[in-house]
């Protein structure tokens, strides 16, 4: 043991002397394994060192451990919860004179050992695209017949059936006891896998066990069942265990359930809340019904209130009348054209008439003619004796001249 430090009101010793006494003293412990529950990690990002939280799995005891990047790669896949086992070495912080511890080696222990393993397992098979989402099928709404993979006599299998046929009476189960926990459960749940995938009667698999420790749940998150599942040519629903576990299975299969009674209750319809639907449908579609011929009706009326319907010839007789006028107004415009036109030709054939020859001869005069049909209009050229002709009004006159008077003057 380092000799105490003298010191007295009067000459008290200087905090960084003390603070570097007692991390010399501290750091001289060495390095040493220490075993706890991982209950805090806080990984920097970008940053070379990295702050845990250490706790004793009985006592209320933590710690502070730093541990570089390189140390916390090295540990593998860990989480918060895990119990570790650390190679620590104790020192103290000269800035604030806190104790912390520096992890120079980081590995899963007990149950984290087994939760590191099924971590990695979990990023290789995601990686190989086992969990990809698009690949997961759809459940048929209505199975023909439901596979169950289940330890015998288990309550798994007890709460399955009941549950499943309280909701809907009619499904049929094809059951596969198999181990499910232990040695041999990878084998069996395969087989049963196997058998059940080849049954053309089973539309869906459930594999289904109660809760249980990491070891009771370790088979299930087995590589080569995995694969298996994945294979699977029937969808395949995993109800392992209670939710908070969630075992590689799990994530493989095309539906994960939480518990074997949820499984139940999703791999059928509820025949009653099935029956609400249709009611409620079927309701739907009446009220809707009622509602279109209500607004058809409404429109059916105001159709028939329209002046058009009310008297369909209304609108013949309108138009009936506007050409019955037009027609006395055509007729009498045809009738007042044809007068105008009448008394005009009247006027033309009197016109006509008053410069005929034939009106001249009416009043008495006469055209003379020689033989030849020349008019004669003077008495030049005329020799007594010679024929003529006189046409009169009606008829003709042959003549011969007796004797030729001249005027003298014949103005």
């Amino acid at each position: 043991m380092p000799p105490p430090l003298v010191s007295s009101p009067e000459q008290p010793q200087p905090l960084r002397v003390v603070l570097f006494g007692v991390k010399n003293w501290v750091e001289r412990l060495g390095t040493v394994w220490v075993s706890g529950q991982l209950i805090e990690l806080k990984r920097r990002s970008g940053a070379v060192t990295h702050f845990l939280t250490l706790r004793d799995t009985i006592a209320e005891v933590s710690v502070t451990v730093t541990a570089s990047s390189a140390v916390l790669d090295a540990a593998g896949p860990i989480a918060e919860g895990m119990e570790v086992v650390a190679l620590v070495h104790p020192t103290v912080w000269s800035r604030n004179g806190s104790l912390s511890f520096e992890c120079s080696d980081l590995r899963a222990s007990g149950e984290g050992r087994l939760l590191a393993a099924i971590e990695q397992r979990k990023r290789m098979l995601q990686a190989e695209g086992l969990f990809d989402p698009s690949r997961k099928r759809r459940l048929p709404f209505l199975p023909q017949g439901v596979g169950l993979i289940t330890g015998q006599g288990s309550a798994a299998e007890r709460d399955v059936l009941q549950v499943a046929r309280a909701r809907w009476p009619g499904v049929r189960f094809v059951v596969r006891h198999a181990v499910m926990q232990g040695q041999g459960c990878v084998e069996d749940v395969r087989e049963a896998l196997a058998v059940l995938d080849r049954d053309p009667r089973v539309d869906v698999i459930v594999v289904a066990r109660g809760g249980g420790s990491v070891q009771d749940l370790l088979p299930f998150s087995d590589e080569s069942l995995a694969r298996a599942v994945f294979a699977c040519a029937t969808p395949v629903i995993s109800a392992i265990g209670h939710e908070p576990d969630t075992p590689i299975i799990d994530l493989v299969a095309d539906l994960r359930a939480a518990t074997p009674t949820d499984a139940a209750k999703r791999v059928v319809p509820d025949v009653a809340d099935e029956r609400a639907k249709a009611q409620q449908a079927l309701a739907r579609v009446r009220a809707a019904m009622l509602r279109l011929i209500d607004r058809e009706t409404q429109l059916v009326r105001s159709l028939r209130t329209r002046p058009v319907l009310a008297d369909p010839l209304g609108p013949v007789n309108v138009q009936f009348d506007k050409l019955d006028e037009l027609r006395q107004r055509c007729r009498r415009a045809a009738t007042v054209r044809l007068r105008e036109e009448s008394a005009w030709v009247h006027q033309a054939v009197s016109r006509a008439r008053a410069l005929s020859p034939r009106a001249t001869l009416l009043r008495g005069y006469a055209i003379l003619s020689d033989n030849e049909g020349k008019t004669i209009g003077s008495t030049s050229g005329i020799e007594p004796g010679q024929p003529l002709m006189a046409l009169l009004a009606d008829g003709t006159l042959h003549a011969q001249v007796t004797d030729v008077q001249p005027r003298e003057d014949p103005a």
